[in-house]
């Protein structure tokens, strides 16, 4: 009785580690992919955008990282060795009374102010810290605003047509109600491209963008 007792066991766990590999393993990925696939085609694909030739250059989900004048930067980034690491998404995990931490923000206060000289002494706090995945794709307004004299001198055009591009790729709250109004830097560089031109063509466009 004993063995026959162990038989059905190992069977019924044998069967139930099948059909748990089946349902949860194969059937319910497929569905909900076939389902996100259907219902938010751009976002299982990986929210990919392209530039005016059609080459993707992004997701509009991941930070990456801008050091042209001529573009918005985005918030630093901890997600890996050198920043903007999609493989490796984190924050710095160091608290308040790190050394560590205000020596980095620190050093960010000292970059930011070398490559703004011209910008408002009150540096917006999501510039200099890290946001919690370190691939945080957006900015709040003030974050972009304050940007915006670096990259009107870069391009040689006026500060009011570089607003003028940051309101018009204004993110309103989520659902109306969740955070702050925001632009994604990815797109918002993308329209710095289309309307006045790419970073490397400056010299060739000169002041017919004025």
């Amino acid at each position: 009785m004993k063995n026959i007792s162990l038989k059905r066991d190992l069977a019924c766990t044998l069967l139930f580690t099948v059909l748990s590999i089946a349902v949860l393993g194969i059937i319910y990925p497929l569905c909900i992919n076939a389902v996100s696939g259907l219902l938010f085609d751009s976002q299982a694909r990986g929210s990919f955008t392209a530039d005016e030739g059609g080459r993707p250059v992004g997701s509009t989900l991941l930070a990456q990282r801008f050091t042209d004048p001529a573009y918005f930067h985005p918030r630093p980034s901890a997600a890996g060795g050198n920043g903007y690491d999609a493989a490796s998404s984190g924050g710095s995990n160091l608290g308040p009374t790190s050394e560590k931490l205000r020596r980095r923000a620190a050093d960010e206060v000292a970059r930011l102010r070398k490559e703004n000289p011209h910008a408002p002494p009150y540096i917006p706090a999501e510039l200099v810290t890290t946001s919690a995945s370190g691939l945080d794709p957006h900015l709040t307004i003030p974050g972009a605003l304050w940007q915006v004299p670096r990259i009107a001198r870069a391009r040689h055009i006026s500060e009011e047509r570089v607003t003028a591009t940051v309101e018009a790729n204004r993110e309103g709250r989520t659902w109306g109600v969740l955070g702050e109004p925001r632009v994604n830097v990815l797109l918002l560089n993308l329209a710095l491209d289309r309307q006045f031109g790419k970073a490397g063509q400056r010299a060739i466009m000169g002041d017919k963008r004025r």
